[in-house]
């Protein structure tokens, strides 16, 4: 079994398929971007990939959601990463030394609190946690950190210096297991939609109605810009439920009938925090 993800080895995204297939006999193998990740996903040649798909502090990671749309892949799971962002450095270097904090854009993003307290701190976006780590190691430069897991620490024997840098104590990723077929199972309770209302007063009104009227509990509504129509858009649903449902399905067939496009993502089991 193949599984992917994007990322160095010690990024977030190898700890959630490391602590998702636990118990499990894999090869992981990592990608530099997410466009190659799921393309292979859609071709076969990876059998699972985690992705993450939103973040506690920064919401939703449109960059991987919008994939779903381009490619024939599903949702078949959902894991919860807890996100720690560690101040990493080259063993011996102290904070006084520091100048640069390199990191990803989102991890940067989640640890604001702790670039205004130290305003001299110059915040560089690199390609991801990890990869920043390995870049800091390989120069073996004091006046230069990183932000990441303690898993990148640990891979490029590195040092932390600080531990839980980012803003929130809870901050967390939620991680889509993605695969080429649709895998339904007794136990799934949450399903993933992207949709399109008709341009007509009131479809999205109409649309969500069928919820209530149905019982079905809204998880999240989002909305995105369709790439090939300037200013539309489309909607990205979660719901309590299982496809197998009669109700769900009775609902989601009357839901057609207000929907230019109506995509299922996925029907998944939901994480248990």
């Amino acid at each position: 079994m193949k599984v992917g993800y994007q990322g160095n080895h010690g990024t977030f995204s190898e700890i959630a398929v490391q602590q998702y297939f636990q118990g499990q006999t894999f090869t992981a193998c990592n990608y530099q971007n997410f466009l190659d990740l799921f393309q292979d996903v859609a071709n076969g040649e990876l059998d699972y990939a985690l992705v993450p798909v939103e973040n506690t502090t920064t919401g939703t990671i449109t960059r991987t959601y919008d994939l779903f749309h381009r490619f024939p892949v599903f949702a078949i799971g959902e894991w919860v990463v807890k996100i720690q962002e560690d101040l990493i450095v080259v063993p011996g270097t102290t904070f006084e030394e520091i100048e640069e904090v390199y990191s990803h854009p989102e991890a940067l993003s989640q640890c604001q609190t702790f670039f205004r307290n130290n305003p001299h701190l110059i915040q560089v976006a690199y390609q991801d946690t990890a990869a920043s780590v390995q870049y800091i190691a390989s120069l073996n430069d004091h006046r230069k950190a990183a932000l990441a897991s303690y898993a990148a620490k640990d891979y490029y024997k590195m040092e932390s210096l600080m531990e839980s840098v980012q803003d929130s104590n809870q901050n967390m990723t939620r991680f889509l297991c993605i695969s080429r077929k649709m895998e339904l199972n007794q136990h799934a309770d949450k399903i993933s939609l992207r949709l399109v209302v008709k341009h007509e007063p009131g479809s999205l009104y109409q649309a969500l109605a069928i919820l209530a009227i149905y019982h079905i509990n809204l998880l999240k509504l989002e909305s995105r810009p369709i790439l090939e129509h300037p200013f539309e858009y489309c909607f990205y649903v979660d719901l309590q439920g299982n496809l197998e449902d009669k109700k769900i399905k009775d609902a989601l067939q009357l839901l057609e009938e207000y929907c230019s496009d109506l995509q299922t993502i996925g029907c998944y089991q939901s994480y248990k925090m």
